[in-house]
């Protein structure tokens, strides 16, 4: 293959959760989240599994900052749990939560790594949940209140602030279909979550940026929506309707077009959107320094009256066919199709000029449960390396026809807890033995250690 050389500045880096790696459950006043009720709860995840205990990076911590330096990556994104800074989700800011996250900045700063913050990564505190979540309004308000917590310690450290992570999942995944935490199953309380979420994000960017804080965004994971046949009017009517479910009504209010109608009126075949109200929009269109894009898998879709849909996309039965992965896969089932990244990308900035990207996610889980280190300490895994080789050339090629992409960010630089799939599914490009939490880098890391280091393939 020919090489390809990356932008000057170009950000390399990995990016975590905390409820996926941190552990420490309940150490140090961390309050319970959604996701520790969720985890605990039999039948949700698989085998069991919880983050009680997860990477132990809470306090092995100084250890992965090491292992990022030695790799060379220039910026990390993590997020910071809500429980750990407000316990309940409101009232006092827990010191002892805040100083971990203190902790964690001046240890990458002090290694030349540059701290990306997600305020939220799923781990809503669970005493909100009980007030109805993110299908409550005061939820969006004190999610804000929160957001002005962490600046107010790390805001002189930390320049670039992510309010929310994959809203779409939080309020699909979590409220829709309940795979994810907090396990709802109705379609009007996704529809609510979605409104929520955003109108949260509004309100913590509108925060943010009157206390200072100098880069503002907001981490989707819109689509690559095509259709089974190119030809097709039903099919296309499929991929509109999908695309406004996992992208447009997203997308569209974040950048001040407000709510597509197709949108709302889809919305409203199965709850009135009255918690909608006047001024959100205005709220929701806070102005944007930067898009995280989340990119694993296309979708693609046919339009069939006798469709089965998805509970992830409420309002799609008997009109959308899903169609199953054609051609390799990872180990998550994801059909894995580079192109699909190259195509996204130029749809947004296309679509939404002017709003610098990143790739904030990008990775695959491969069964490297069965490939534990050698007698050298290897972990080899080809499969994840050509996984991540095609995906950068896909986020090259998009560059080379005019895409204003700024880094990307490998999800994960640890294997962790993967959600609903708990430890049976592996992302890191660093092996964790959960047993002793030894960190193996895999061929992967050694790849990209090179991939940065020469800023390209």
């Amino acid at each position: 293959m020919s090489e390809r050389r990356f932008p000057e500045n170009f950000v390399w880096g990995a990016a975590t959760a905390a409820y996926q790696i941190e552990g420490a459950a309940r150490d140090d006043g961390r309050g319970d989240s959604i996701w520790d009720t969720f985890s605990r709860t039999p039948g949700k995840v698989f085998a069991g599994h919880t983050g009680d205990v997860a990477c132990d990076h809470y306090h092995r911590y100084a250890d992965d900052v090491a292992l990022m330096a030695e790799l060379g990556l220039a910026a990390y994104r993590f997020s910071v749990a809500w429980p750990r800074i407000r316990p309940d989700g409101t009232g006092p800011v827990n010191p002892r939560g805040l100083d971990f996250y203190d902790r964690l900045t001046d240890a990458l700063l002090d290694r030349g790594i540059d701290p990306i913050i997600t305020l939220y990564h799923w781990d809503l505190p669970q005493t909100l949940q009980d007030r109805g979540g993110w299908t409550s309004r005061e939820t969006a308000e004190h999610f804000a209140d929160y957001a002005l917590a962490v600046h107010a310690r790390l805001g002189d450290r930390v320049h670039t602030w992510t309010t929310l992570n994959e809203p779409w999942c939080s309020a699909y995944l979590g409220y829709g279909n309940g795979v994810h935490a907090p396990g709802e199953q109705d379609a009007g309380s996704a529809f609510r979550a979605v409104h929520h979420l955003l109108l949260g994000h509004g309100l913590a960017a509108r925060a943010l940026r009157a206390a200072g804080a100098r880069t503002i965004g907001i981490t989707l994971n819109p689509a690559d929506v095509a259709p089974a046949d190119p030809g097709s009017a039903a099919d296309a009517a499929a991929v509109r309707l999908v695309d406004g479910l996992q992208n447009r009504i997203f997308l569209d209010p974040l950048t001040g077009a407000g709510y597509p109608a197709d949108v709302l009126e889809h919305v409203a075949r199965m709850v009135e959107p009255t918690f909608v109200r006047e001024g959100d929009e205005k709220v929701i269109a806070a102005p944007l320094d930067l898009l995280g894009i989340n990119y694993y898998s296309p979708t693609y879709v046919a339009g069939r009256p006798d469709g089965a849909g998805s509970s992830a996309y409420p309002g799609t039965e008997g009109a959308v066919e899903f169609l199953p992965a054609a051609g390799p896969v990872t180990e998550m089932g994801w059909q894995i199709e580079p192109a699909g990244l190259t195509r996204l990308l130029e749809r947004i900035a296309t679509g939404y000029p002017g709003l610098p990207l990143m790739i904030t996610e990008n990775g695959g889980a491969f069964p490297d449960d069965t490939r534990l280190p050698d007698g050298d300490g290897r972990v080899d895994d080809a499969d994840r390396i050509a996984y991540l080789d095609g995906h950068l050339r896909a986020a090259h090629e998009a560059i080379s026809r005019g895409v204003d992409l700024r880094g990307y960010l490998v999800w994960s630089l640890l294997d962790n807890f993967e959600w609903a799939e708990g430890y049976r599914k592996r992302f890191g490009i660093v092996h964790v033995d959960y047993l002793d939490q030894r960190r193996t880098p895999k061929s992967s890391a050694r790849w990209y250690q090179e991939v940065i280091s020469r800023n390209g393939l």
